[in-house]
């Protein structure tokens, strides 16, 4: 999946070092969600925590930036996430595990697609 793609830089003034493009998540999205907006949040987690069981009422994906997460959708093997690494929550779908096993913070970029209409971002069952 990773993949790096150069970008053409025909531009003489630009730096000599090329820009890449690394892919780092696709996801396919329920056609029938009519997506209205997106809610980006930087997530922080000290060093031990972990989520409660929990699911989205919309589809989640984020990159963690920094640390290490414990991710495991319920029913499915635990993920093991580094800084750069994606990763992608079906709406409705529970999260058994969003944890910083880590001994220092760990940060995420999460993103929330949601309908018209929606705020709810997080429901703990």
């Amino acid at each position: 999946m990773e993949k790096e793609i150069p970008v053409d830089q025909s531009d003489s003034r630009a730096a000599p070092a090329p820009i890449l493009r690394k892919a780092l998540l696709t996801a396919g999205i329920d056609p029938a969600r009519r997506i209205a907006s997106v809610e980006i949040q930087s997530v922080t987690m000290a060093p031990g925590v972990a989520a409660p069981l929990h699911l989205h009422p919309c589809p989640t994906m984020g990159v963690v930036t920094q640390g290490f997460i414990a991710y495991q959708i319920r029913g499915k093997s635990v993920r093991h996430l580094k800084a750069g690494e994606a990763f992608y929550e079906p709406a409705g779908v529970a999260v058994a595990r969003f944890d910083n096993e880590g001994d220092v913070s760990a940060t995420f970029v999460v993103h929330y697609l949601l309908e018209e209409g929606a705020q709810d971002t997080v429901k703990v069952l």
